[in-house]
C-alpha cells in the first residue's frame, strides 16, 4: 500500500461480497486491492476494460472479477448486480465510487449537456447502484453495506466545477434519503468525502501531474506531514465495509485532514 499501514481490524470483510464501481483505477483500484487483501470477494465494475481485466487477473484467483458496467445505464448496472450475484451467491458491500469530474467552466458558459452526463455518471449512477444492491440485500435478508463516494465539494462551493459540486451534493442527498428507508431493513447507507488526491480522474480533469495536484493539495491543506493518498480513502471504505461500523449509518466519513472544518485564514496570517 502506498502511504498508510495495512487496515488493522479484524478480518469482518473475509467471506463477503462487494461491488466496487470505478474499480479500474484510482479509489476504486485502491479499495478493490484492501477489499481482497481482507477476504472479500470482488466484482470490478467500471467501463476501462482493459485495465479492469488486467487489474482482476493480477490477483490469479476467481475471487475477484471484472465486469464491464456503464452506471448510467441502470440495466448494465442491474446485470452486474446479477452477475455478481450468480457468480459468487451474494453481495454484501456495494461501494459506488464511478463519477467524473466535469469541467471547470464559469457559470456564465456552462455546457448543460456536459452537466446532464455529470448528473448522470454522479448522480443518477449512484441511485441506479444503490436501488439495485438495496434490492438484492432486502430481497436475501443481507444486512448490507452501500458506500458511495461523495467529496468536500459536497459540504462548500469553490473547490471544484459547479456541475461537480452539485452532483456531490445530490449524493449525500441520496445517502442521506436511502438511509431512512433502508435502516428498516439493517442495510447501512454512507458515503466518503475526499479532499484533492492525484487519482487519473483529477489529474486528466485539471490537464497536470500527480506531482502538481499533490503539491496544490498539500499546501492548502490544513494536516501537516501526510500527503492524501487514494488508499487513505480505500482504508475509510474498508472500515464502513466492515462489521467495525455497524451502527454507522447514514454518515458522511470526512477525509480531509480537517481541511473543511478549519478556516486557514488567520493560522497563515499569523505565521
Amino acid at each position: 500500500m502506498t502511504g498508510s499501514q495495512s487496515y488493522s481490524g479484524n478480518g469482518e470483510t473475509k467471506g463477503k461480497v462487494a461491488i466496487v464501481t470505478g474499480g479500474a483505477t484510482g479509489i476504486g483500484e485502491e479499495a478493490v486491492r484492501i477489499f481482497v487483501e481482507n477476504g472479500a470477494f470482488v466484482v470490478i465494475a467500471d467501463i476501462k476494460d482493459q485495465l479492469g481485466h488486467s487489474l482482476a487477473t493480477s490477483f490469479g484467483s476467481d475471487k475477484v472479477t471484472y465486469r464491464h458496467c456503464d452506471v448510467r445505464d441502470e440495466n448494465e448496472v442491474a446485470e452486474t448486480v446479477a452477475f455478481t450475484v450468480e457468480k459468487y451467491n451474494s453481495l454484501d458491500i456495494m461501494f459506488s465510487n464511478a463519477g467524473i469530474a466535469g469541467s471547470y467552466s464559469s457559470i456564465l458558459d456552462l455546457d448543460l449537456k456536459e452537466f446532464d452526463n455529470t448528473m448522470a455518471i454522479n448522480v443518477r449512477g449512484v441511485a441506479a447502484t444503490i436501488k439495485h444492491a438495496a434490492r438484492v440485500m432486502v430481497a436475501r435478508k443481507i444486512r448490507g453495506s452501500i458506500i458511495c463516494t461523495a467529496s468536500v465539494a459536497a459540504s462548500f462551493a469553490g473547490g471544484a466545477g459547479h456541475e461537480y459540486t452539485v452532483s456531490k451534493h445530490g449524493v449525500l442527498g441520496l445517502v442521506r434519503s436511502a438511509c431512512g428507508e433502508l435502516g428498516a431493513y439493517g442495510i447501512r447507507v454512507n458515503s466518503i468525502s475526499p479532499y484533492a488526491l492525484a487519482t487519473p480522474m483529477t489529474c486528466a480533469a485539471l490537464d497536470v501531474g500527480p506531482a502538481e495536484v499533490e503539491a496544490a493539495a498539500y499546501g492548502s491543506a490544513n494536516l501537516e506531514g501526510i500527503t492524501l493518498k487514494a488508499d487513505h480513502i480505500a482504508e475509510a471504505a474498508l472500515f464502513l465495509a466492515s462489521d467495525e461500523s455497524l451502527y454507522i449509518s447514514g454518515h458522511n466519513l470526512v477525509v480531509d485532514g480537517g481541511y473543511s472544518a478549519v478556516n486557514r485564514w488567520l493560522p497563515r496570517i499569523q505565521k
